[in-house]
């Protein structure tokens, strides 16, 4: 069975977690190929948008138990580099240049909501639930901090780092963890309605927003940072698509990206 599979339909590619009968959790092998997929379709220019979704009951359960096994004999080195894959493969896709979708369909533990957290934007099953488990196994959520806190910020952080609670998808929406919760059968539309968004927005423009936001956020707000702001817009201002999407404004009719 292979790890995960890619579809494509139209501009936006689907990657699916197919290890349902590991609750999707990965291991070295699939935080390899997940690597790999994303840093390739990063780069592909018929590829506007990338869902990451699963199969199964749960979306992804974080750390494979064989792979726990193996790791448990690990010495301090062994570990500096094991980590790191997973570091990498998280910056990977939070730093992909395309918008990226996490579709939740089930629970999301441990590493699964580092998946979550790396995601431009998420979208829960209400049935969905989330969990911060690493503290009952005597463990931390380090590599994982650094997009989780961005993403539930620093407040809920303290809680559910500590007492590693199950929480919902009411809850993870209430603490802005994810975008939107629906029912499950309203989930494929709403990510479709999201894939539609992002797909009639400039391409160039959507990819530099993207950088935007993680250049700007929690920055000081100073003259090297208004600096960088307005070299920012007088950039897209002064691009192709950045004077076709005002002159077809102008003009009132479509700009080129959607002829």
């Amino acid at each position: 069975m292979e790890f995960h599979l890619v579809t494509h339909q139209g501009a936006v590619a689907t990657v699916t977690l197919n290890r349902p009968e590991t609750r999707n959790a990965f291991n070295d092998e699939v935080i390899t190929e997940l690597t790999r997929t994303f840093m390739e379709l990063g780069q592909r220019d018929d590829v506007r948008v990338i869902v990451l979704r699963a199969v199964g009951p749960a979306f992804c359960a974080g750390a494979d138990l064989n792979w726990m096994r193996r790791m448990a004999n690990y010495s301090r080195d062994e570990n500096l580099t094991d980590a790191g894959k997973l570091a990498n493969m998280l910056r990977v896709i939070y730093a992909c240049p395309k918008p990226t979708i996490a579709r939740i369909q089930g629970d999301a533990i441990a590493g699964g909501m580092g998946l979550v957290a790396v995601c431009d934007i998420a979208v829960s099953a209400d049935s969905a639930n989330f969990c911060l488990s690493e503290v009952k196994l005597g463990l931390i959520p380090a590599t994982i901090s650094p997009y989780v806190i961005r993403a539930m910020g620093e407040r809920a952080a303290h809680r559910y780092f500590l007492t590693a609670e199950r929480f919902s998808a009411a809850e993870a929406h209430r603490i802005g963890f994810v975008h939107e919760v629906v029912g499950a059968e309203q989930l494929d539309a709403k990510v479709e309605e999201l894939c539609k968004a992002l797909c009639s927005a400039s391409p160039d423009a959507v990819r530099a927003c993207k950088r935007l936001v993680q250049d700007v956020a929690q920055r000081e707000i100073d003259d090297t940072l208004i600096k960088h702001t307005v070299e920012q817009i007088a950039d897209i201002r002064a691009s192709s698509q950045g004077k076709e999407g005002v002159q077809s404004f102008l003009e009132k009719r479509k700009p080129d990206w959607l002829a």
